[in-house]
């Protein structure tokens, strides 16, 4: 009875040790100590979606916001800024897909207000990894493969979003439950993002276990209070199932995940003929005041980037209707996740940021309990043997 009674005891107290411990892990993770936030949360920036009035929710909740800088020209980025950091002294980053004109402007905007993270994509960013190495600021580069994050590494990317194939918009073709361990096995020193398939507690319980060090839930935070997508498209949102998404490269170019309506059907079939790439890229040169002249070269020796810019282009005036007019059910096209199928509510930031670790934290306990009773049961067969 006394050696039982000693093991009972023995094992309860590793039982809370290391709940206790795993507890803390779901805090305290490389990510949360390279962008100094609370929680491993992370809203990705997106177009017309993440404005400086998100960023900053998510950011003091804990999280890190990072501003969608798409929209805006150098002098909005730099008005942007400014205003997040008027709302919130928490840490937060804006993002550059240095493909698409004017990013290039908007990431030197972000390197003069020494923004702390700066995340890159679809570029080369040694520029940006010397610019933010000057006062300490951290370079998130966001991948898809391998070759891609060897390549930012070797640009000097501090950090990872590597994103799933269940991710809105521009995702792999891998998803997330195979891409991030494999990701977390080859590069097992840089700190990962997960992006793609992730909504809530589960979700990050899951992402830590498969080897990242945080989560990113765009789709997830665009459904809350703060955010300024659309009303009716948030409802249409909550009403769809993660069925209801279409993957292609025919809307923007790039292949990438939206809603399941009519308008995103049509954009899906095909890709456009030459004469509408052209046009839609002297469309978006007069735009941007970009004089043609610029254009004509790149039409002919860089065709594929230039069907991507014409096309990323063009689609800006659906993603708009949808996202901004929400006219989901006319011309609105809207990036989305297959998360969707998740989504049931509409909380404000924080309470949707404490439900997720509260869950997580809940998930974690459970597993780490069954594992120990598991291999609490094997040790005892074995010494029965």
């Amino acid at each position: 009875f006394i050696i039982h009674h000693h093991c009972y005891h023995h094992c309860f107290y590793y039982r809370h040790c290391t709940i206790s411990f795993i507890m803390a892990a779901a805090t305290t993770t490389r990510i949360t100590k390279l962008f100094n936030c609370r929680y491993p949360i992370v809203l990705p920036g997106m177009s017309w979606i993440s404005t400086p009035e998100l960023v900053a929710a998510v950011s003091e909740a804990g999280g890190v916001g990072i501003l969608a800088t798409g929209p805006l020209n150098s002098t909005e980025t730099r008005q942007s800024i400014q205003k997040i950091r008027s709302l919130t002294d928490k840490p937060f980053g804006i993002g550059a897909t240095l493909l698409m004109p004017g990013a290039s402007e908007n990431a030197k905007v972000a390197l003069e207000e020494q923004v702390p993270i700066i995340n890159v994509s679809l570029g080369k960013a040694e520029w940006v990894a010397e610019g933010l190495s000057q006062y300490g600021g951290r370079l998130l580069a966001t991948v898809t493969n391998a070759k891609h994050a060897q390549a930012a590494l070797d640009t000097g990317a501090d950090a990872f979003m590597v994103t799933g194939h269940e991710a809105a918009a521009h995702g792999g073709n891998v998803t997330s439950l195979v891409l991030v361990p494999s990701m977390a096995e080859r590069f097992p020193e840089v700190p990962i993002v997960a992006a793609g398939g992730f909504a809530n507690g589960r979700g990050l319980s899951a992402t830590l276990a498969l080897g990242a060090d945080a989560v990113a839930m765009g789709s997830r935070m665009a459904v809350t209070q703060e955010s300024p997508l659309a009303q009716s498209t948030k409802e249409a949102i909550l009403q769809a199932s993660e069925h209801e998404t279409l993957y292609g490269k025919n809307f923007d170019g790039i292949p990438a995940r939206v809603l399941q309506t009519p308008a995103a059907e049509a954009a899906m079939k095909s890709r456009p003929w030459l004469p509408v790439v052209v046009y839609r890229s002297f469309q978006a040169a007069r735009q941007l005041n970009i004089p043609l002249w610029k254009v004509l070269p790149g039409l002919v020796t860089q065709w594929e980037k230039m069907f991507v810019i014409a096309q990323f282009g063009a689609a800006t005036e659906a993603i708009m209707a949808a996202t901004v007019d929400g006219d989901v059910k006319g011309s609105g096209v809207q990036f989305i996740g297959q998360c969707q199928g998740m989504i049931h509510d509409i909380p404000t930031v924080d309470e949707l940021v404490q439900r997720i670790m509260k869950e997580a934290i809940e998930v974690t306990r459970k597993q780490n309990e069954s594992l120990l009773v598991q291999d609490s049961r094997n040790s005892t067969q074995e010494k029965t043997a």
